[in-house]
C-alpha cells in the first residue's frame, strides 16, 4: 500500500465511523415532525411524486442516457480519485449554475431545477463508477449507485441500514432480484425530497431564490461526490 492509498484508507476510516454513527434526539424529533408534515400532504401528490422519481430511476437502470467515456481498467488508486476529483469539481459547478439560473427566474422555473439536479447527479453517478473500474453498464452496479445516491440523501434512521447493505455489498447483490419494480420507490422519493426540501424551497422565493439555488445544488452535489468515493473505496479495499 502506497501513501495515497493509506491516506484514502484513513479518510474511508472516518467516513465509516460518521455513518455508524446512532440518530441523535434532534435528528428522530425532526424526523418525526417532517412525517407528521408529510401525512399532511394528499395521497395523489405522494403518488405523483413517486411516479415522476420512478420514471427517473427506471431510466438509470435500463436506459443509456448516462453512460459516457470508457471503463478504467489497472489504474491506480491516485490516478481514479483525481480523475473523480474533477468530475466533481465540473458538476458542483454545473449544478450551481443551474440553480442560479432557475432561481433567478421564478416559481415555475425553480421547480423546473429538480428533474435537472437529479439528472446531474445521476450522470456524475455514472462516470465516477466507470473511473472506479465498476461497470455502470451492468444492471446490479446500477443498483449500486442508487444506493449511493440513497446514502447520500437519506435521514439518520435510514444511514445505517444503506450503509450495512453496501458495506457487504458483494453478498447483498447475489440476492437482488433482476427485477427493477421491487424497488422502494416511495421511500427513495420520500427520503430524498425530506432531506432538501428546506434549502430547495427557498429557491423558490422572488429575489433570493438565485443565491439560494447555486449554493443548496453546489452543497448537494459535494456531498454526493464525497459519499460515491468512500462508497467505492470500501468495495476497493475490501
Amino acid at each position: 500500500m502506497n501513501l495515497y492509498e493509506e491516506k484514502a484508507l484513513n479518510e474511508l476510516k472516518i467516513w465509516q465511523r460518521n455513518m455508524e454513527k446512532r440518530p441523535t434526539l434532534t435528528s428522530k424529533l425532526s424526523k418525526g415532525m417532517q412525517n407528521k408534515m408529510n401525512s399532511l400532504i394528499p395521497e395523489k401528490a405522494h403518488v405523483i411524486i413517486t411516479e415522476a422519481i420512478k420514471g427517473t430511476v427506471k431510466t438509470v437502470l435500463f436506459g443509456s442516457e448516462f453512460i459516457s467515456g470508457h471503463l478504467l481498467d489497472f489504474a491506480p488508486l491516485e490516478e481514479r480519485e483525481g480523475l473523480v476529483r474533477d468530475k466533481i469539481a465540473f458538476y458542483k459547478k454545473t449544478a450551481a449554475l443551474s440553480g442560479a439560473g432557475t432561481g433567478a427566474g421564478g416559481f415555475f422555473l425553480g421547480l423546473a431545477d429538480f428533474p435537472i439536479l437529479l439528472s446531474l447527479k445521476m450522470k456524475f453517478l455514472f462516470d465516477t463508477s466507470l473511473l472506479y473500474g465498476y461497470d455502470a453498464r451492468e444492471f446490479k452496479e446500477r443498483m449500486f449507485i442508487l444506493y449511493i445516491f440513497q446514502l447520500a440523501f437519506c435521514s439518520d434512521q435510514r444511514r445505517l441500514e444503506i450503509y450495512n447493505i453496501m458495506k457487504d455489498w458483494n453478498n447483498y447483490a447475489g440476492s437482488l432480484p433482476e427485477n427493477v419494480d421491487t424497488f422502494d420507490w416511495r421511500t427513495f422519493q420520500q427520503e430524498y425530497r425530506d432531506y432538501i426540501d428546506i434549502a430547495k424551497m427557498l429557491q423558490l422565493v422572488p429575489v433570493i431564490g438565485a443565491a439560494v439555488g447555486a449554493y443548496a445544488n453546489y452543497k448537494l452535489m459535494n456531498k454526493l461526490g464525497d459519499t460515491a468515493m468512500n462508497a467505492f473505496r470500501l468495495r476497493l479495499f475490501k
